[in-house]
């Protein structure tokens, strides 16, 4: 499933709100909306992965964030059931 160009903009607009709100909200109203959400497994998956990820690569901090929180994007589109797969790249010869 291709995005166009319109589609990634909304995207990207409603990432910027939901952002928006997330720092707005109360520490405890944000647990409870994650808990609800995702649930405690969930929740301790994702606290552990990043605890591994951060630990390994400590000077990469900032790029493993945005990795987590584009894979998280990713589970939910894979959810919702609007993960479009990627082709698996062939080489050449392949074709």
């Amino acid at each position: 499933m291709a995005t166009g160009r319109g589609d990634a903009r909304r995207k990207r607009e409603l990432a910027i709100e939901f952002i928006r709100r997330i720092r707005a909200m109360e520490r405890d109203k944000l647990h409870s909306l994650i808990l609800q959400e995702a649930g405690e497994d969930l929740a301790q998956f994702f606290l552990a992965y990043a605890t591994e990820l951060m630990q390994r690569e400590p000077k990469r901090a900032v790029e493993n964030a945005s990795s987590l929180l584009l894979i998280g994007y990713l589970i939910h589109a894979f959810e919702t059931g609007e993960f479009a797969q990627a082709e698996e790249a062939r080489p050449a010869f392949l074709h």
